[in-house]
């Protein structure tokens, strides 16, 4: 969905942008509502999750995307939006499945009562679940150093948010990059070498996108600095009381096999 204009031999850019993606957009959000629809179906169907957390997975989108609105309303520096939080956490303390769900619902939900549907809305839904899927990544290396509940483990998720700051921009860039005409040494054309490639995508970017990824990153920092462990904290008791074991109902109907 991203990469596939860099493979085309001939690529007319001579049209807006937006434009030129608005015609795969119907398809783009049909194949992602889809996939979140199947992997809630997944969910709700194993052994490891129940309607409860779907429905907390519901109320914490309903949030994060009130979040969005405010910043729509009120909007801050640069890049900064208040909704990567949620979604890193919510993806490190449930899994992968909900982190990807978080991300991806946020930016479709929070479009829609936004106004901010349009042809970027499915690259913004795969980066936004990229970051929530990836989150638990970071759940091996707090319990590797045993940094659970430390603040240790508060300073590695921010930097976890810091690096996404920029990746999500950097990611989102390629939904326009290749139609855009501009610089020769900044703009992409079709049959130049991979190396070219990033080279004219660096500069493109150090010029057009960092300090605006800059402040979306050191936003996510002071947010997670302030507010990052109490919201863990939150949904880590959500996740004790909502999560549950199932029973074998034989063995507990034998005296032999019951245990206690």
């Amino acid at each position: 969905m991203l990469l596939y204009p860099f493979l085309q031999p001939v690529l007319a850019n001579n049209q807006p942008p937006d434009l030129a993606r608005s015609a795969e957009m119907p398809l783009m959000i049909s194949v992602l509502v889809g996939l979140c629809l199947l992997v809630l179906i997944l969910e709700t169907q194993s052994r490891t999750a129940n309607t409860r957390l779907i429905a907390l997975l519901g109320v914490l989108v309903a949030i994060n995307s009130a979040l969005r609105f405010l910043e729509v309303g009120i909007p801050g520096p640069g890049g900064f939006s208040p909704i990567f939080v949620l979604i890193i956490l919510t993806g490190y303390v449930f899994g992968a499945s909900f982190g990807f769900l978080m991300g991806a619902l946020t930016m479709l939900v929070s479009a829609l009562i936004t106004g901010g549907v349009g042809p970027w809305l499915p690259g913004q839904m795969l980066a936004a679940g990229w970051i929530g899927l990836s989150a638990p990544l970071m759940r091996r290396v707090v319990v590797q150093f045993n940094w659970t509940d430390k603040p240790q483990e508060i300073y590695l998720l921010t930097a976890f948010s810091i690096l996404w700051g920029f990746a999500y921009g950097a990611i989102m860039n390629l939904w326009t990059w290749p139609f855009i005409v501009g610089p020769a040494g900044q703009s992409w054309m079709p049959g130049i070498g991979l190396g070219e490639v990033l080279r004219r995508y660096l500069a493109y970017y150090l010029i057009t996108s960092f300090v605006w990824d800059l402040m979306g990153a050191a936003g996510n920092a002071i947010l997670f600095l302030i507010f990052g462990r109490p919201i863990l904290r939150a949904l880590r008791r959500f996740h004790r009381r909502f999560s549950f074991r199932y029973i074998n109902v034989d063995v507990l109907e034998s005296p032999k096999g019951f245990v206690g």
